[in-house]
């Protein structure tokens, strides 16, 4: 049986159809499974909307540093416009901010971190 165009043609159009299904379903699966949850403590020192295609909320946390110990910043991105809202509200005062991490997102068009902010608590 001789190999015909549409056969070849049908093999490498199936192919595409399969590394792109994979692909969407990787991306789907490290944007939506959490690999560690936690909170820091401290205050928003810089926050803004960024990307090219997908806007997201980029900020850091100036935190609290042990009396002794250098002062650490934590870059963080956020994806909900309703939490954006409240950490904008909370620039300049001690927030907590509740954050689950999503490690190898396959590109920064999604965020330019690991980190998205899930919850806020204003201390202050």
């Amino acid at each position: 049986m001789p190999i015909t165009k549409g056969k070849v043609f049908g093999g490498i159009a199936g192919i595409v159809v399969l590394v792109l299904v994979a692909i969407a379903g990787y991306t789907w699966f490290s944007l939506t499974w959490t690999y560690s949850t936690g909170e820091r403590a401290g205050y928003v020192q810089k926050f803004s909307k960024k990307g090219w295609v997908f806007k997201t909320w980029e900020g850091e946390l100036q935190m609290l540093p042990v009396p002794g110990a250098i002062p650490e910043k934590f870059a963080f991105s956020v994806r909900d416009d309703a939490i954006a809202q409240q950490i904008n509200a909370a620039v300049g005062k001690k927030v907590v901010l509740h954050y689950g991490q999503h490690k190898w997102v396959p590109s920064t068009i999604f965020a330019e971190t690991e980190y998205f902010v899930e919850e806020v608590k204003v201390l202050e």
